[in-house]
């Protein structure tokens, strides 16, 4: 038997699907063009880590955070930028794993192991809990229960949430995760990187552009208080996906004027890119900074092609170098 939901597609939740699918068309069909998605990519990344960290009260700033990626020395605990790396890995994880068609406890053991690695305050990471949890003043369900839930949720996932818009789905799984708890800890950035997940291997944000985290970070009391409110409803999770519905439709149009606005800033001149340019700006968006030797290896050219395709990309300025011609790394700008 696998998990059912309950919930009814409200007048409001009908309208935000509706205009969420609208954005999203217009995104798509505008990101065809647009010769710096991997700058939009990066810059996502660091938004949904900085968010899905600082809910936990990690305190590094979003810069703080976006100099980590580059590996910049960042003064804080180990501890601190170690959740934030970990988050980072966890983030590049889903996205490899897009195209799988079906999740199984492993992968969610892999990508709890990633995101708690080194950082947990009790349990194993990678293993489901052996002890009672409360997260405030709910009571998740006990241990020996766990497994079976979540088999029940995995059923679901795989076999039913795909008759479901996205929408739907995604913020389906993130709040029975989370009312399962299946971990002893890490549980909220888990849950959000499978929210994530289901977007991404659903196709839904094929370019890997959306920070729906941030939405949940800007206004965490109702944030927590939106997952409560189920309970409260006898687990009717219809005010939950109205407010995940809001949320990505929010997410969407800042990714739509964040386009306008690289569209307009980013490139200092006008730059027609090549094959190979738009495969250097998507390596640098996936690695982060790369030195000369390592981009002309992964594109397989020679070294002065390789600088004769980064000189047009740093000269529009989507692209910058730190430290001496020898020795520097590039970087999206």
């Amino acid at each position: 038997m696998s998990y059912q939901p309950q919930f009814t597609i409200t007048a409001a939740l009908l309208s935000r699907v509706e205009g969420i699918a609208a954005l999203r068309e217009r995104i798509q069909g505008a990101a065809v063009q647009v010769p710096w998605i991997p700058a939009l990519q990066k810059d996502t990344r660091a938004r949904n880590t900085h968010s899905s960290t600082a809910i936990e009260g990690n305190p590094l700033t979003l810069e703080e955070v976006r100099a980590l990626e580059e590996g910049a020395t960042v003064s804080a605990p180990v501890r601190v930028r170690r959740e934030v790396l970990n988050y980072f890995a966890a983030l590049r994880h889903v996205g490899k794993q897009a195209a799988k068609k079906r999740l199984t406890h492993e992968d969610i053991f892999r990508l709890h192991s990633i995101i708690a690695g080194e950082v947990m305050d009790q349990g194993e990471p990678g293993r489901y809990r052996t002890i009672r949890v409360r997260v405030g003043k709910f009571l998740p369900p006990a241990p020996e229960d766990v497994s079976g839930l979540m088999f029940e949720l995995l059923e679901w996932w795989n076999k039913e949430a795909p008759a479901l818009s996205p929408v739907l789905s995604s913020a389906i799984v993130h709040h029975r995760f989370e009312s399962i708890h299946p971990f002893a800890d890490g549980n909220g950035r888990t849950g959000r990187a499978l929210a994530l997940w289901e977007l991404y291997r659903r196709g839904f944000d094929s370019h890997h552009i959306f920070a729906v985290d941030e939405f949940y970070w800007e206004d965490r009391p109702r944030y927590y208080a939106a997952l409560d409110a189920v309970t409260r409803a006898g687990d009717d999770l219809t005010s939950w996906l109205e407010y995940c519905a809001e949320g990505l439709r929010q997410t969407l149009e800042r990714v739509w004027h964040r386009m306008g606005e690289l569209s307009v800033s980013t490139a200092r001149e006008k730059v027609v890119l090549r094959p190979r340019q738009e495969q250097l700006l998507k390596l640098l968006g996936k690695r982060g900074g790369m030195s000369p030797s390592e981009l002309w290896a992964a594109l397989k050219v020679s070294k002065q092609g390789t600088l004769d395709l980064l000189r047009p990309l740093m000269k529009a300025g989507l692209v910058k170098r730190v430290g001496t011609m020898k020795t520097g790394r590039y970087f999206l700008k």
